[in-house]
């Protein structure tokens, strides 16, 4: 008997974890499942269109673009390790510094300073940047990697181009949803960083209340750890966006392995 996978919820993502635990968004009960849920962002002619996906009439094999007939059909093996040098390139990227080789921008971290007259909004706005632009750069790249992996899937197993077809579906469908989703993050990143700022900042005054000729405080003892914070939460929305395309990979090395 074939074991029932388990279902998969929305608050179950790395990122929606992450946003939690630094209490960010409230922690929710999970009552919906994914499928329920997608149920109520569709509208009728994207149903409509899914179901045609789900449900399709027979016809003639489909013509690959001219792109994807001319690159080969990879082994399991070495599409897995394509996706992984893809992650570690982003992943470092994130920590780092984009590595060289990789034709990714290098996106620097703002340095670790605060000019003077502190203004939360003023003081936020550089590290607003360094968020957005590393958004745009995992958006663009792992939309690069699940059209690659659609034409792997593509040239394999009906079933599996079925699949590519409703990732491909699924990608246009949800796009605009997912960027008004993620880009609520920097948001609650700034909540953040304006509480501890504010924070600091009356810290200093309570300091300097008291003694007039009192060094002034350093950031780094909340600031250091906040620019953590926020690599680390971009690493979760990375996990979060590659779900589709690892999706895809699991699919593909299952319909490869050989049954025992």
């Amino acid at each position: 008997m074939t074991r029932a996978l388990p279902r998969a919820h929305l608050n179950s993502s790395r990122l929606v974890r992450f946003l939690t635990e630094n209490a960010m968004i409230e922690a929710v009960q999970a009552t919906e499942d994914v499928g329920q849920k997608l149920g109520d962002w569709l509208d009728f002619r994207q149903a409509i269109a899914l179901h045609g996906l789900l449900n399709p009439e027979p016809q003639a094999p489909a013509t690959l673009p001219a792109h994807q007939r001319r690159a080969g059909l990879m082994t399991p093996e070495a599409l897995g390790r394509h996706v992984e040098k893809f992650k570690a390139a982003l992943e470092q990227s994130i920590a780092q510094g984009a590595p060289s080789g990789t034709g990714l921008t290098r996106i620097d971290m703002p340095p670790a300073t605060l000019d003077e007259p502190i203004e939360p909004k003023i003081a936020f706005e550089p590290y607003r940047r360094f968020y957005a632009a590393h958004q745009r750069q995992m958006e663009n790249q792992v939309r690069t990697l699940r059209s690659q992996l659609r034409g792997q899937l593509a040239k394999n197993s009906p079933a599996l181009q079925q699949l590519a077809a409703l990732d491909a579906s699924f990608e246009n469908i949800l796009s605009e949803r997912e960027a008004m989703l993620l880009g609520k993050v920097p948001k609650l990143l700034e909540k953040r960083f304006t509480q501890a700022l504010k924070q600091h900042l009356k810290k200093q005054a309570e300091a300097l209340a008291e003694d007039v000729n009192a060094p002034r405080l350093k950031p780094d003892a909340w600031l250091l750890p906040w620019r953590q914070q926020m690599r680390t939460a971009l690493l979760a929305e990375l996990d979060t966006r590659l779900q589709p395309a690892l999706g895809l990979l699991e699919a593909f090395n299952q319909e490869s392995t050989p049954s025992p």
